[in-house]
């Protein structure tokens, strides 16, 4: 089935059709995303990265449902019930769920009563049903000839019918559209908690008497309630209220008084709506916030895991990496300026060793040999009990600290990829190795770890697994495109994610580097075996060569484009090794004589591909991260009880939830800003720098709730 997808998803998304039509040409052949979005911007209008994925989302929708529509129409006319005005009707279908509605009182169904009702010979009795006919012929007579052996009373011969009508009735697509309509915008979710089910820390006493309508539940109260009902904790229910699926059902089977059948009718439609109709939209409707939840769950912890993965490096320290623990003591490992491994220890300062001296004096030996500058301690099991020995020594001696989030880090440390890069080392150490390297470049470590495990979210196991990692994968391709890649340092975990590449190619740039040494040129990759044209196209403009033979083999200027850089460069007169405020102001020059799409006309190019060409010729290369506020450094410690109400400081956001955000903000408990705090239209960031007020603090309950100070 050849169908043109375009005109359908430009009305959903509001664009031109001819921008879907190229995208998707572009993806038919095999271009990435990130290739697509960075240099392909003429054929596509400009379209970002998100327009760009909800295309081929929404591509990929409509191709499953015209594979379903397939499905089903080769179903019904296998059963010789396919006319053509059915077929238009499946043809006219544009979700899967007005196909599946169709579809209903076709598909192949197991026994039910209705299906046995029908071999007994009811179905002409229970067309009477439905007709409604305003006959004079008493019901005795009408339910006269269906009497035999299998039907012995005329009691089971009315109840077989109306099991017909029943079906037929719950069956309708009509009914179940509007039933469903009506129950996700006026039904209500209500809630109990279970009289037998144990909640000894009370995590669900929210829902324990709960009731929302279905339009206005919020998607972290469905996850909630999803999680309690599958822990045997909650009981949930939908409640349509009787007259929404009454009319539903009436607008198509309304009983006629003059019949003698209306009460056969009356008694069909209650018997199957409490029976078949609303237990299957009472699942639909649940199936339907559910996904909706999720997706929007999805959404959340895609942005938090950007906000983490675009967090600055802090570049040229020498780090002490502190993994915290109480009796297995903390791990210790020492990192140069380029992630390399100098020194590991082991110390016991908290119970039950309590050998906090000790643990002051190795410190301060490793701080003062290898002239450590930063200390990165992961924020788990003993952080904040670790952090004041660090604050301790940060009065000795001139160093700062900060606390890293640790997600995943005993994930990594149990990895193939952490045993090859760290073969020697104990597992335990290779925790602490992997939080002082997040300090460095966060991107080039966190891409070690299955983004799952990174946590930046609510209800992470609540939701669909396959789709969460798509979409975390997704962000974690966006990230390390968008910044870019150092081809001669980056590691195979952090080359996988560079568009075109893969973990094979990776693997293999990696293992040509080390063999031939350093790549010169771009153009050198080509080497690399299976690295051939298509995977250069899409990779090339991504990867970056500094101290190359052509400086602009450091930019973001794909290969193909150099040409049209170098002629820019020439009509300037500059060159990539002039300081940067004289090569901006003489390119401003050039714009201000000749306007971009009237140079691009005479280059032969397009004008955002010129656009893109100026900016990198400014500053090649620039790592985008370096716009956004650095992370916090730390040189003492704060207790709750020293947070009073109305004092202001400086915190960083750890995680965006649904009804705020948690931000760090130095002491053991990270405070929670409200949404209600946070101005309309504002969107936090995981790894943004605010300043917060003081406005409750509960340190029995260890609660901290924070408000919103104007920058």
């Amino acid at each position: 089935m050849t169908t043109n997808y375009a005109p359908k998803i430009a009305a959903q998304l509001q664009v031109r059709v001819e921008q879907v039509a190229a995208t998707i040409k572009l993806l038919d052949d095999g271009n990435t995303i990130p290739f697509i979005a960075r240099y392909r911007k003429e054929a596509t209008g400009t379209l970002d990265e998100e327009q760009l994925r909800q295309i081929s989302a929404l591509l990929e929708q409509w191709q499953n449902l015209d594979k379903r529509r397939e499905t089903v129409l080769a179903s019904v006319e296998s059963q010789g019930l396919l006319t053509p005005e059915l077929q238009a009707q499946f043809m006219a279908a544009e979700t899967m769920t007005d196909l599946e509605d169709l579809y209903q009182p076709y598909k192949p169904k197991r026994r039910t009563r209705a299906s046995m009702a029908r071999e007994k010979g009811l179905t002409l009795l229970a067309e009477a049903i439905l007709s409604q006919n305003r006959t004079k012929i008493s019901l005795e007579q009408l339910v006269a000839e269906f009497i035999n052996e299998q039907v012995p009373t005329n009691e089971e011969a009315w109840a077989g019918a109306r099991d017909i009508v029943a079906e037929t009735m719950s069956d309708h697509p009509n009914v179940r559209r509007v039933t469903r309509e009506k129950a996700l915008k006026f039904g209500k979710l209500t809630c109990g908690k279970i009289e037998a089910a144990e909640d000894p820390k009370r995590v669900y006493e929210t829902y324990y008497d709960f009731e929302f309508r279905a339009e206005t539940i919020r998607p972290h109260q469905i996850l909630a309630l999803n999680r309690g009902e599958e822990e045997k904790v909650l009981r949930v229910a939908v409640q349509v209220m009787e007259q929404d699926w009454r009319r539903a059902v009436e607008d198509n089977f309304r009983p006629d008084p003059r019949s003698p059948l209306a009460e056969q009718l009356k008694l069909a439609i209650d018997d199957g709506a409490e029976r078949l109709l609303l237990p299957t939209i009472e699942r639909d409707v649940r199936r339907t916030l559910t996904e909706k939840a999720e997706a929007h769950a999805i959404g959340v912890f895609g942005a938090n895991l950007r906000g983490l993965l675009s967090q600055p490096p802090l570049a040229g320290h020498t780090v002490l990496g502190l993994d915290p623990g109480f009796r297995t003591g903390c791990k210790v490992a020492v990192i140069d300026p380029t992630g390399k491994l100098l020194d590991t220890a082991t110390i016991y300062p908290h119970a039950p060793q309590n050998h906090w001296a000790e643990a002051l004096k190795t410190l301060h030996v490793l701080i003062s040999r290898h002239k450590i500058t930063l200390i990165a301690i992961g924020n788990g099991t003993a952080s904040r009990e670790t952090e004041q020995l660090a604050a301790e020594l940060t009065r000795q001696l001139p160093t700062k600290y900060l606390i890293v989030n640790e997600a995943g880090a005993s994930v990594y440390s149990a990895s193939k990829l952490a045993k090859a890069e760290l073969p020697d080392l104990d597992v335990s150490i290779r925790g602490a190795v992997s939080i002082g390297r997040r300090v460095q470049d966060p991107l080039a470590e966190l891409v070690k770890i299955d983004p799952q495990s990174i946590g930046v979210g609510m209800y992470q196991h609540d939701v669909d697994q396959k789709q969460l990692a798509s979409a975390l994968d997704g962000v974690v391709e966006s990230v390390v495109n968008y910044v870019g890649v150092d081809v001669n340092t980056a590691s195979p975990a952090l080359l996988t994610h560079v568009s075109g590449i893969g973990p094979k190619l990776a693997e293999r740039l990696v293992a040509y580097r080390d063999e031939h040494g350093p790549f010169r040129t771009r153009e050198a990759v080509k080497k690399v075996s299976g690295l051939g044209p298509k995977a250069f196209e899409q990779a090339a403009g991504f990867l970056r060569i500094r101290g190359g033979n052509n400086p602009l083999d450091a930019s973001a200027i794909h290969p193909e484009s150099y040409w049209v850089a170098e002629a820019v460069m020439r009509r300037a007169k500059i060159t990539l090794d002039m300081p940067i405020a004289e090569r901006e102001a003489t390119l401003k020059e050039l714009q201000a004589k000749q306007p971009l799409p009237k140079l691009a006309a005479e280059l032969h190019t397009d004008t955002p591909t010129l656009t893109d060409i100026f900016s990198q010729l400014i500053r090649p290369g620039r790592d985008p991260r370096e716009d956004l506020a650095a992370p916090l450094l730390r040189s003492d410690v704060l207790s709750m009880s020293d947070l009073v109400t109305g004092m202001k400081l400086h915190g960083t956001v750890r995680n965006v939830i649904d009804f705020g955000a948690f931000v760090d903000i130095g002491v053991k408990q990270d405070g929670l800003l409200h949404r209600s705090q946070v101005p309309f239209g504002t969107v936090l960031h995981v790894g943004e720098v605010l300043e917060v007020e003081i406005l409750k603090v509960e340190t029995e309950r260890g609660r901290i709730s924070l408000g919103w100070v104007k920058p």
